[in-house]
């Protein structure tokens, strides 16, 4: 092997790397612009998704060095005043002079956009990072930028402010160790809120950590002196390991399955494990960057999987005649991660979220072909099991095609009709319309009375409903609580949902503010997440907040919705006579209040706060439903136990 070939740790896949990393590696493709201007094109938004990508961006540079051999840990710590610092052992910015610009190529690097060594200029083979543009971004978006390079045995410092150096590149003492140092203050001009959210970083470093098996990543809050927070990521096992944590409170179906291949430039891992659950949790990077929307690895994948399994089936004559599974048969119950490292990656769709190099489909379906049919006939046991769970996956399957047959025969929903418990609105236009999903018939009676009919709908429940978590879709149509919330919606569910069909696109669940309404809120959101799930993608699924006090004094009267809330507004209410008696009463449940009261507080969308249901995180949204609504107490009681010191109700 030559001194310039390294080995790309846990692939098996061969890459050139010139190990001197120098400014001949750095191309320039245009010039630092804009960006100030529309920084939305570089980083998203300017909303706290934008605030936190500027962490990325820096983090992806120190993991592209990890990628190419020569970085083992990575730290990134939230100072006081909500500066990030990034710290690397990689192998140093180079600091010697850049031939295309006559400029040392660390100024490059901070102050020229499409700048970098992921050009073609034999830094990188592969990289993740926002195609290269991370550094000067990041520093045209900062109040104030510092980078240290140790190089050399020399450290090099140098400053700037809004993209314009400060302070050029100078020595500022000697090292022994290589790496890079960057400090940054996310600028308060370009963002909406600058202060960093400690769970979405430490959720983005794991991943990290999991993809890049043997990298050390730490992360530190230190804003809080008397409570510092601080985590320490190093997964050997990479994404097997990251399958463990998916699958951490729910019953696995033999161990987990490895398999992992690379072709030319491409490499392959995928890591996959069963459970004895009902829904399938499949999540895909290539060059280390998350593609929610998928793509082709996804494709080949599936592909691959649902043919293997299949001819296994027919093989050892677990499937009879012409039984056969269908894809969804074949993931229902998989956990499943799959990630790819590639050369020119190709992302596609509005938000550049799938993967389009055809390639790479055929790289993984040969991964999976070969691999998966080795395992399955060297563990006949799971594989029989595996076998088995499709089966019934596709008996439920073909249930669940009956009994929706069934329940439109008797309910006449090809004719439109509407549940008896449905007072519609008299708008038609989707975009104008809501509904709220009321519990009980007195405060579905209030709502009516006191809704704006013209766009408001009112569907009332009655009772605890079921718990899809612990029901296949043949339960669901069959359910006598959750099917009117289905006819009225009209998109259908799981499968054959189309949102194309929804009729309303703010959906509210409107319950007590109380235990029980926490509960009902819970398990009408897991109904969502499991069989409507774009309903939450595309934002339509909100909470309303009704009040918790109602404060009167003399013929004066408010209402609270917190307890802070409550005593500023007693304070006004009082004045400059601290011994006025106010009356502070606490609402019961919405149906105590008159309708009038209702709309005042809950329903009127000048007036009314509500909160948008959202889903940052898909895998931890899973394991929130699966320890709170699973068959599992222990895990729930613990969740409880951690979280109870946080919540006086508790919300999703």
């Amino acid at each position: 092997m030559t001194p310039e070939t390294e080995i790309m740790e846990n692939t098996g896949i061969t890459q050139k790397v010139t190990a001197d990393y120098d400014a001949s590696q750095i191309q320039v493709l245009e010039g630092l612009e804009a960006v100030r201007k529309r920084p939305g094109m570089y980083i998203g938004s300017t909303s706290s998704s934008g605030l936190h990508h500027l962490v990325y961006e820096i983090v992806d540079n120190s993991i592209d060095e990890a990628l190419a051999g020569y970085c083992t840990d990575i730290s990134v710590t939230i100072n006081p005043g909500n500066t990030i610092t990034v710290t690397d052992n990689g192998r140093g910015i180079p600091v010697d002079i850049q031939e295309q610009t006559g400029k040392s190529a660390l100024e490059v690097v901070f102050t020229v956009l499409h700048a970098g060594g992921k050009f073609g200029g034999g830094g990188y083979k592969v990289s993740g990072g926002l195609h290269g543009v991370g550094a000067s971004v990041v520093n045209a978006l900062s109040e104030w930028l510092e980078v240290q390079v140790h190089k050399g045995g020399k450290i090099y410092e140098m400053k700037f402010a809004r993209g314009a150096i400060t302070s050029p590149i100078t020595v500022v003492g000697t090292t022994d160790r290589t790496g890079t140092t960057v400090t940054f203050k996310p600028d308060p001009e370009m963002f909406d809120d600058t202060v960093y959210d400690y769970e979405i970083l430490h959720k983005r470093m794991r991943e990290q950590a999991f993809l890049n098996a043997g990298l050390r990543i730490s992360i530190a809050d230190d804003r809080d002196a008397e409570n510092p927070q601080s985590d320490v990521m190093h997964y050997e096992g990479g994404i097997r390991e990251y399958v463990d944590y998916l699958n951490q409170n729910k019953a696995p179906i033999g161990d987990v399955i490895y398999m992992s291949g690379g072709r030319d430039d491409s490499v392959a891992e995928i890591a996959m494990q069963y459970n004895d659950g009902y829904n399938e949790m499949l999540v895909s990077f290539a060059n280390n960057i998350h593609t929610p929307e998928g793509g082709m690895h996804e494709t080949g994948f599936k592909t691959a999987l649902t043919r293997v399994l299949n001819a296994y089936g027919v093989k050892f004559n677990l499937l009879k005649g012409e039984e056969r599974l269908s894809g969804d048969d074949c993931r229902e119950g998989l956990s499943a991660v799959i990630s790819v490292k590639l050369t020119n990656a190709q992302f596609e769709g509005q938000t550049k979220q799938k993967l389009g190099n055809s390639e790479i489909r055929t790289l993984v379906d040969s991964i999976v072909d070969e691999q998966l049919e080795i395992y399955l006939e060297e563990n006949p046991a799971v594989a029989k099991s595996i076998i088995e769970k499709g089966m019934m996956a596709s008996r439920a399957r073909e249930a669940a095609r009956k009994a929706r047959e069934s329940v439109r025969r008797k309910t006449g929903l090809e004719s439109g009709q509407m549940p008896d418990k449905l007072q519609d609105c008299n708008e038609r236009d989707p975009g104008l319309c809501e509904i709220y999903i009321v519990e009980g018939d007195s405060a579905a009676g209030s709502a009516i009375q006191g809704r704006d009919s013209r766009f408001q709908a009112i569907l009332a429940m009655w009772g605890k409903m079921l718990n899809v978590e612990k029901a296949r879709a043949d339960k669901i149509y069959g359910n006598d609580k959750l099917y009117p919330l289905i006819v009225a919606l009209g998109a259908g569910i799981g499968e054959e949902f189309n949102i194309e069909k929804l009729r309303y696109h703010k959906i509210i669940i409107m319950a007590d503010a109380d235990v029980d309404g926490s509960h009902i809120r819970t398990l009408l959101l897991t109904f969502f997440f499991r069989y409507m799930r774009p309903l939450i993608e595309n934002g339509y699924v909100y909470s309303a907040v009704p009040p918790l006090y109602k404060l009167t004094r003399g013929k004066t009267q408010r209402v609270a919705y917190s307890d802070a809330e409550r005593d500023k507004i007693s304070a006004e209410l009082r004045g400059d006579n601290p011994n006025a008696k106010i009356d502070i009463s606490r609402y019961k449940g919405l149906g105590e209040m008159d309708p009038h009261e209702l709309w005042e507080t809950t329903m009127d969308p000048e007036k009314r706060t509500l909160r948008r249901i959202t889903l940052d995180d898909a895998v931890l949204a899973d394991q929130i439903f699966n320890v709170l609504m699973g068959e599992d107490v222990e895990p729930r009681r613990e969740w409880i136990e951690q979280n109870a010191r946080y919540v006086v109700n508790l919300d999703i």
